[in-house]
């Protein structure tokens, strides 16, 4: 279990997607937390946005349960390398992709590279997204509308569609959704949308899947402390980033793992169609 850190941060900006070296604080993804038990021991899993942040933790968390773990991401090549070390070092093999899955070309690369690697997926975990923070409609381009659906909605269905023929019954997908699914920032329109989107998608993919055995569950996310936050807001409302919920801080990447694992396990065999809040206390819907 991690513990909790300072209720706020520093004033603070980076250029998209952003990289843990500029953060303050620096997040906690489990590096030093973290202790296995063996619940995925065997499996084979996919994560996208696995270099930083949620999807780091997961991929932390994953391998240390036993899993050799695929990561996907942008071109943030040194949060990436330090992240298959974790994994290397807990005796799984990690796998790195690097590309945008805003292109679909890209993304169609990444299942044929893990079953080339691993011979199939048990797990996979759509977790990378962009956001963009705006105060009118008339603010946001049309290709950053375009670039946000590719990265959040498109990519994780092509992922889904190629990962089928490779899954076998007793696999699970988790798609990371948002809070902001059902009670959205209006600052973040398109990646809100895409957020409800998701959780919608899923619902459908787990009663679409049953009959196959696989399972497909959502993770609903409050607010984070990882690179996209000073990556996308502006500095002032990084500051108070997390303030909003009854726990009154941003939670830690190490906090949302266990989740994924769970979900991600053979323990959770009947759980489906389930949107899990790690939130802060705040409800959804």
């Amino acid at each position: 279990m991690s513990s909790p850190r300072p209720e706020s941060q520093p004033e603070q900006q980076q250029t998209p997607p952003g990289t843990l070296g500029e953060m303050d604080p620096k997040p906690d993804h489990g590096e030093e937390t973290y202790r296995g038990s063996g619940k995925l021991t065997g499996k084979v899993a996919v994560i996208t946005g696995g270099d930083s942040g949620i999807g780091r933790a997961v991929a932390i968390a994953f391998a240390r349960e036993g899993a050799d773990v695929l990561i996907s991401y942008l071109d943030e090549h040194e949060d990436a390398e330090d992240t298959a070390r974790y994994v290397r070092d807990a005796g799984r093999t990690c796998v790195l992709v690097p590309g945008d899955i805003s292109d679909r070309a890209h993304t169609k690369t990444i299942i044929p590279k893990a079953v080339e690697e691993f011979g199939r997926v048990d797990v996979l975990v759509n977790n990378a997204a962009f956001q963009m923070t705006h105060e009118t409609l008339e603010e946001i381009p049309d290709e950053e509308w375009d670039h946000t659906l590719a990265t959040n909605l498109t990519a994780m269905f092509t992922l889904c569609k190629d990962a089928l023929p490779h899954m076998q019954p007793g696999a699970s997908i988790i798609n990371s959704s948002s809070v902001n699914s059902d009670t959205p920032s209006p600052q973040l329109a398109p990646y809100a949308m895409t957020k409800a989107a998701i959780a919608n998608f899923t619902a459908s993919l787990a009663q679409m899947l049953a009959e196959k055995g696989i399972r497909a569950n959502s993770v609903a996310p409050g607010p984070v402390w990882t690179p996209l936050i000073p990556a996308t807001m502006p500095e002032e409302k990084v500051e108070s980033f997390g303030q909003q919920v009854p726990m009154g801080r941003a939670g830690q990447p190490a906090e949302l793992a266990p989740v994924y694992v769970l979900l991600a396990s053979d323990e959770a065999s009947y759980v489906s169609g389930a949107r899990i809040a790690v939130t802060g206390g705040k409800p959804i819907l």
